[in-house]
C-alpha cells in the first residue's frame, strides 16, 4: 500500500493530546493498513524513528434517521511510539 493512503488523518483528542506528552501520537489509518506499513508511512512522512505500534479496530455505530437504521462505517486507529526525543507537530501554528 502507498505511504501517503496508509495515514488518512491524525486523531486530535483530549486522550490523545496527554498521549503525546509520552511520545505516543494516534492516527486514523485506512482499513487494510498494518503495523509494518503504518511505521514505514510514519518514518517517511515525518522522519522520526518509530519504536512500537498499536492497532484497534473501531466498529462502527448504530443510527436512527427516524424510521431507517444505518450503521456508521468501521474505522481504524494506530497509537503509535515514538524514540525517545523525536517529535511530531501535528497541529500547526502552534
Amino acid at each position: 500500500m502507498d505511504n501517503h493512503r496508509v495515514l488518512i488523518k491524525p486523531a486530535i483528542t483530549e486522550k490523545s493530546t496527554l498521549l503525546q506528552e509520552s511520545g505516543k501520537y494516534t492516527f486514523h489509518i485506512a482499513p487494510r493498513a498494518n503495523k509494518v506499513e503504518v511505521k514505514q508511512a510514519v518514518e517517511s512522512n515525518f522522519n522520526v524513528t518509530v519504536v512500537g505500534v498499536n492497532i484497534c479496530k473501531l466498529r462502527g455505530k448504530m443510527k436512527r434517521y427516524g424510521p431507517r437504521i444505518t450503521k456508521q462505517p468501521d474505522t481504524k486507529k494506530a497509537v503509535v511510539t515514538l524514540k525517545e526525543g523525536d517529535r511530531i507537530n501535528l497541529i500547526e501554528g502552534l
